[in-house]
């Protein structure tokens, strides 16, 4: 694991997109996650997986959007972990510490 988002709440799930999640960019920062990484999405309400990709979103407007097929896996008000991963060096493994944040799960925002 590099990155996670723990329990954040899905604010709009747009079936009609390419596909992809967007997340608010101040919770992309705070994370250490970038636009179009790969990222896992687990919806603690229903109990779902999903891989897709990062669209950065609007910087403190909270907004976690499902986009695409994505969006039939989760509805709004649902509570998501997102989650990516990076390969590297075995002893740097060893060491390395991940980033992990835990927004308001009424907001989306940074505590």
């Amino acid at each position: 694991m590099k990155s996670k988002i723990h329990k954040v709440t899905v604010t709009e799930a747009n079936l009609q997109y390419v596909g992809s999640i967007t997340i608010d960019a101040d919770l992309l920062e705070a994370a250490n996650m970038i636009e179009n990484e790969k990222v896992q999405v687990v919806n603690v309400n229903n109990g779902e997986r999903l891989e897709t990709y990062i669209i950065k979103g609007r910087p403190g407007s909270g907004e976690i959007c499902l986009n695409g097929p994505a969006a039939r896996k989760t509805a709004v008000g649902d509570v998501i972990i997102i989650i990516s991963y990076a390969r590297m060096d075995f002893e740097l493994a060893k060491r390395f510490k991940p980033s992990v944040i835990f927004p308001d799960t009424l907001t989306n925002r940074l505590v």
